[in-house]
C-alpha cells in the first residue's frame, strides 16, 4: 500500500499544471539544503576543535553536553514556522476499504523526509563517534547517538502535532507564543538554562548510558500520540462536527467599527485559516526576540538611539510590514467578488488601515517586556509605534496599489516566493528610512530624544490625519484596480 501511495504521489505530481514552477521551487530547495548539510558536516568533523577556540577555559564535553539540548529546542520553534504537515489527496481514499491505520502510517513515515531530520546526525554524529567513543567508550556514544535520534523524532512529531492542535484549536497559537516568550525571558535574564540542564541530563548519561532510552521513551509517546490523534481526526465530519459556524460577530469589539469592523473580522478569519498568512503573521511574533541582538548594556548606558531605533520599528511594525507587503494579493482568489459587490472602496482601505493598527498595538504590548532592560526602549518603542500606525501603514498600502501578483494562500511560506516582485522589494526602503530622516537631524546636534519625540509626533499626526490619507490611497487603488484585478487572474 506504501508504494501505491507514492506512485499516485507520483503521478499526481507530473500531472499538474503547474509542475514546471514545482520543479524549480524544488530545485532551490535542494540547492539550500546541500549547503546546510555541507555547513553541518564541516561543523561536525571540526567540532572539538571549534569548542577549543571558542570556549578555551571550559571543558570540551561539558559544552557539548549543553549544546545538545540548546539547538533541539531551537529546531523545535524552527519546526513550528518551516516544517510543512505532510498532506496527500486522502479524500478519494476514505470511501474504498482501505483501513485507516495505513494512510496513517503513510503521512507518518512521509513526515520524516525532511532536512530538519538530517541536520542534527551531520552536526552532533561525528564527535559522537570521535571524542565521545575515545573518552567514555563505544558503548556510551552509541547512546548519546540514540538520545540525540530520539530528540530528533520527538521533535519532528511533537511539531507536527502542535501546529495540528492549532488549526483545530486556534487558541492555542497565543498560549504557545507566550510560553516561548516567557522562556526567552527565563533564559535572557539567568533564572532558568537550557543548557545548564542539557548538561546535567548528559553528563548522568555520559555516567549511566542506558538512560538514554528516557528519550527514546518520549520519542514513541509522541509517535503513537500523533498517530492516534490522525486516526480520530482523518475524516473531514470528526473535524468539525464540533465546531459551530461563525460570523464576524465572533469578534464582539469589532462591531463597533459597523462594516470596517466586519471587513477586519473576515480578514482574521482568512488569516487564521490559510497557511501562508498565518505564518506571515507568526512569523512576526517570533521576530519579537530580534530586540536581544541589539539591545546590549553599553549600546543603551551610552544612547544609542539611532541604534535601537531600526530594532524598535521593526519589532512593533514587523507584522504590518511581513503581511502588508503583499496587500492586496491575500483578496487574489475573490477579488474579482470584493470589486463587483456593493464594498465601499473606503471602508475596504480603512480595514486595512484598522486591522495594521490592531497588529501593531497588539505586538508593540508584547515588546514592552523589553522596558525591564531600560526605560529608553520603551520610549523609542511608544515613537515607533506612533510611526507604524500613522506613517508606516500609509506606505505600506501605497505599495499595494503597485503589487498585482497574485498569491495562493493554502500553500505554506517557507521557501515561497510566489507573489514576490518589486514592490515588495522597493517597499523596505522608505519603510526604514523615513524614521531617520526625522530622526537624524536631531540626533546630529545632540539631541537624540528631542529626535525620537519628533518621530512620534509625526506619527501621532499622520494617524489624526487618516482620513486625509484613505482618500489617497482610494484615488491611488482607483487608478490602478483593473491592473490589480487582471494581474490577480494570472495564477502563476
Amino acid at each position: 500500500m506504501l508504494s501505491t501511495f507514492l506512485d499516485h504521489q507520483w503521478k499526481a505530481f507530473w500531472r499538474s499544471k503547474n509542475k514546471g514552477g514545482t520543479i524549480a521551487t524544488q530545485l532551490l530547495i535542494g540547492f539550500v539544503v546541500l549547503y546546510l548539510l555541507g555547513v553541518a558536516i564541516f561543523l561536525g568533523i571540526g567540532l572539538e576543535g571549534f569548542i577549543t577556540q571558542i570556549f578555551p577555559k571550559k571543558d570540551v564535553f561539558e559544552v557539548f553536553n549543553g549544546l545538545i539540548l540548546y539547538y533541539f529546542a531551537i529546531d523545535f520553534l524552527m519546526r513550528i514556522q518551516l516544517q510543512d504537515l505532510p498532506t496527500m489527496s486522502i479524500v478519494p481514499y476514505l470511501h474504498l476499504r482501505i483501513p485507516k491505520r495505513k494512510i496513517v502510517n503513510f503521512l507518518n513515515v512521509s513526515a520524516l523526509f525532511s532536512a530538519f531530520n538530517v541536520l542534527p546526525l551531520f552536526l552532533f554524529l561525528p564527535f559522537c563517534a570521535t571524542a565521545i567513543s575515545g573518552v567514555y567508550g563505544p558503548l556510551t556514544a552509541l547512546m548519546y547517538v540514540i538520545a540525540i535520534f530520539s530528540l530528533m523524532i520527538f521533535n519532528n512529531y511533537a511539531a507536527l502535532y502542535v501546529k495540528r492542535l492549532s488549526i483545530q484549536n486556534l487558541k492555542l497559537v497565543p498560549i504557545l507564543l507566550l510560553c516561548i516568550v516567557g522562556l526567552g525571558l527565563l533564559e535572557y535574564f539567568k533564572i532558568f538554562s537550557i543548557a545548564a540542564i542539557s548538561n546535567e541530563v548528559f553528563s548522568f548519561i555520559a555516567d549511566h548510558p542506558f538512560a538514554a532510552l528516557g528519550f527514546t521513551t518520549f520519542a514513541v509517546m509522541m509517535f503513537v500520540g500523533n498517530a492516534r490523534y490522525l486516526r480520530s481526526n482523518l475524516y473531514v465530519e470528526e473535524l468539525s462536527s464540533s465546531k459551530e459556524k461563525k460570523s464576524s460577530t465572533d469578534y464582539p469589539f469589532l462591531d463597533r467599527f459597523g462594516k470596517v469592523g466586519a471587513l477586519v473580522a473576515l480578514e482574521i478569519k482568512l488569516i487564521l485559516r490559510n497557511k501562508r498568512s498565518r505564518s506571515a503573521v507568526t512569523m512576526s511574533l517570533l521576530l519579537l526576540f530580534y530586540g536581544f541582538l541589539f539591545y546590549k548594556k553599553d549600546v543603551l548606558d551610552k544612547d544609542k538611539l539611532a541604534f535601537i531605533l531600526f530594532a524598535a520599528v521593526f519589532m512593533t511594525g514587523n507584522t504590518i510590514s511581513m503581511y502588508g507587503q503583499f496587500m492586496f494579493g491575500w483578496q487574489a482568489a475573490h477579488f474579482d467578488g470584493l470589486m463587483a459587490n456593493k464594498i465601499d472602496i473606503k471602508d475596504f482601505i480603512r480595514a486595512k488601515f484598522l486591522l495594521f493598527t490592531l497588529f501593531s498595538t497588539f505586538i508593540t504590548l508584547l515588546s514592552c517586556l523589553y522596558g525591564f532592560m531600560s526605560w529608553k526602549i520603551l520610549v523609542v518603542h511608544c515613537a515607533a509605534y506612533f510611526y507604524n500606525i500613522g506613517i508606516g501603514t500609509v506606505i505600506v498600502l501605497y505599495f499595494a496599489t503597485r503589487n498585482f501578483k497574485a498569491i495562493d494562500i493554502s500553500k505554506g511560506a517557507a521557501f515561497n516566493y510566489q507573489g514576490v516582485g518589486a514592490s515588495q522589494w522597493v517597499l523596505g526602503i522608505p519603510y526604514f528610512l523615513c524614521p531617520y530622516l526625522i530622526f537624524l537631524p536631531f540626533s546630529l546636534t545632540g539631541h537624540p530624544y528631542w529626535g525620537i519625540l519628533a518621530l512620534g509626533l509625526c506619527g501621532l499626526a499622520a494617524f489624526l490625519t487618516r482620513g486625509f490619507w484613505v482618500d489617497f490611497l482610494v484615488k491611488e487603488f482607483n487608478k490602478r484596480k483593473y491592473k490589480i484585478a487582471a494581474g490577480f487572474r494570472e495564477k502563476s
